[in-house]
C-alpha cells in the first residue's frame, strides 16, 4: 500500500513509532515481533499497521534500516527481515581478529604499544567487521531509504550512536522535511541530520570489545546503547504520538531455582560471566525506568486535564515556552519484551548436537568454550554472539508468540492512535 505525502496544510493524523533496542544476535527476537505486527495483526485490524517513525540502537538500528528501505512493502518487509536472520551462518559473521585479540591481551599485561596520530586501522573489537559489512550491503539497499522519504512512506528515522571522542550520544536523524526537529538542549545527547547509510547502522551496532568502532566524517562512533539503548526521546521529537517498544530482555519476577543460584555462584566472578551481565546492564536494563518515567508524565498530564480541562496541556506548554512537539504531551507506549531468558536458551542450544553439526569451525569452538565459561544454565555473553540462523528462528518464534500474547492490547493501541492524537492516553 502506497501512502502519498499529505500537504503541510492538511491536519496530520497521529503517528506511530517503532522503537527497537540493542542486543546483537538477540535482534532476531525483534524480527519476530515485527513480523507479527506487520503480517498477523493487520488481519484483525482490517488495515496495515502504520510505522511512521523508526528508531533503533545497536542491532535495533540495523533492523529499522531494513524496515525503512522496504517501506513500500508494508507486510513483505517483515518476511525479508526474517529471511535475513534465519539465513545467518556463524562462520560467516563470527570471525575473530587475531591481531586485535593479541593487542588487547598485551594491553591487559601492560605491554600494549601506543601509536600517535590517527590509527591506521579500526580498533576496539575482537571480531572482524568485514563479514557484517558484507551482510548489510547484500541485505539492505540503503539508498532506497531516500526514496521512501520522498514518497512520504516514512516520517522519521533515527540511529543512536556513541561518539568515542566525547562520550556523548549522537543521534543521526533523517526525516521527510529534512533538517532537525525541535530538540531541547541536552549536554549528553546531540542530534545530527544525515542521510542514513550503512556506516550509521554499523556504528550503532559496534559493541565495544566485540566489534570495532566506525569512522563517520573523520570521527569514530560505537554502540549507541552505552548511553541510550532505547531511543524513546528521538521518537517523541520526531513527532510520534504512540510508541511500540521492543526489548529482547527477560525480567525474572521470581527468585532463581536452587540449581540456577548455585550455578551463578560457581560462575562468579568468572570474566565471561561478568562480561555477559555487564552487557545486559549496559544494553538492556534501563528501559524499565524510561517507560516508568513516561507513564508518570502521562498520569500527571491526564490528571491535569481532568482537573483543569482539556486545555491544560496546551496552557502548560505555553507557560513553559514550548511548542507542541518539544513540549509536554501524552505519549502512549506498548512494551513487548522477551518472556523467556534468551541467555538460558542460548546455553541450551550451543550444547545441543544440532549446533555441533551446524558450527564445526573456529567460530563453533569459540562459542562452545564461551558456553562452558559462563555457566551451565545461562550464557548472556554467548547470546549476543549467536548469529546462527537456526537459533535466530527460535528467537523469531518467541518474538511472534510474545507479540501475539499482547494482541488485544496492540489492537486497542492502534485503534486509539487511529482515532487521533488528542485521544491518545497514557
Amino acid at each position: 500500500m502506497i501512502v502519498p505525502r499529505m500537504p503541510d496544510s492538511s491536519p496530520r493524523r497521529s503517528r506511530v513509532a517503532l522503537v527497537l533496542a540493542g542486543g546483537a544476535a538477540r535482534g532476531a527476537y525483534e524480527a519476530g515481533v515485527v513480523e507479527y505486527l506487520l503480517e498477523e495483526l493487520p488481519r484483525d485490524l482490517g488495515r496495515d499497521v502504520p510505522l511512521d517513525v523508526l528508531c533503533g540502537t545497536s542491532v535495533g538500528a540495523i533492523n529499522v534500516c531494513a524496515l525503512a528501505a522496504f517501506a513500500d512493502e508494508p507486510r513483505g518487509r517483515a518476511a525479508r527481515l526474517v529471511r535475513a536472520w534465519t539465513g545467518l551462518q556463524i562462520s560467516e559473521i563470527v570471525r575473530p581478529d587475531a591481531r586485535e585479540v593479541l593487542s588487547l591481551l598485551l594491553a591487559f599485561l601492560g605491554r600494549g604499544s601506543e601509536t600517535k596520530g590517527k590509527p591506521t586501522r579500526r580498533r576496539g573489537g575482537v571480531l572482524r567487521a568485514e563479514p557484517l559489512e558484507t551482510l548489510l550491503a547484500k541485505a539492505i539497499p540503503f539508498e532506497r531509504i531516500d526514496d521512501q522519504f520522498a514518497a512520504g512512506r516514512i516520517h522519521g528515522l533515527s540511529i543512536s550512536t556513541t561518539h568515542v571522542a566525547s562520550g556523548r550520544t549522537i543521534v543521526f536523524v533523517q526525516r521527510a522535511q529534512g533538517g532537525l526537529p525541535a530538540w531541547n538542549a541536552d549536554a549528553t545527547i546531540r542530534p545530527r541530520a544525515a542521510r542514513i547509510r550503512a556506516q550509521h547502522a554499523l556504528a550503532s551496532a559496534a559493541i565495544p570489545f566485540l566489534f570495532p568502532a566506525v569512522e563517520i566524517d573523520g570521527q569514530y562512533y560505537c554502540d549507541g546503547g552505552l548511553r541510550q539503548n532505547v531511543p524513546l526521546s528521538p521518537a517523541r521529537r520526531l513527532g510520534a504520538d504512540g510508541l511500540v517498544v521492543v526489548n529482547p530482555r527477560f525480567i525474572r519476577r521470581e527468585a532463581p531455582t536452587q540449581d540456577a543460584a548455585i550455578d551463578r555462584e560457581q560462575s562468579f566472578p568468572g570474566p565471561l560471566f561478568l562480561l555477559g551481565k555487564a552487557l545486559n546492564a549496559i544494553l538492556l536494563d534501563r528501559i524499565d525506568s524510561d517507560i516508568d518515567r513516561l507513564e508518570r508524565i502521562n498520569r500527571i498530564l491526564d490528571a491535569g486535564s481532568r482537573r483543569y480541562g482539556p486545555g491544560f496541556v496546551d496552557a502548560l506548554n505555553e507557560e513553559l515556552g514550548d511548542d507542541p512537539i518539544r513540549g509536554m504531551r501524552p505519549l502512549r507506549a506498548v512494551l513487548i519484551r522477551a518472556s523467556q531468558d534468551i541467555g538460558h536458551l542460548s546455553a541450551e542450544y550451543v550444547r545441543s548436537p544440532l549446533f555441533a553439526k551446524r558450527a564445526t569451525g573456529v567460530a563453533g569452538r569459540v562459542l562452545r568454550r564461551l558456553a562452558e565459561g559462563e555457566g551451565k544454565s545461562e550464557a548472556d555473553l554467548l547470546s549476543y554472539l549467536l548469529f546462527d540462523g537456526e537459533f535466530a528462528g527460535r528467537l523469531i518464534e518467541l518474538g511472534r508468540a510474545d507479540a501475539r500474547g499482547r494482541h488485544d492490547e496492540l489492537c486497542a493501541f492502534f485503534d486509539s492512535i487511529g482515532a487521533g492524537a488528542a485521544e491518545v492516553k497514557g
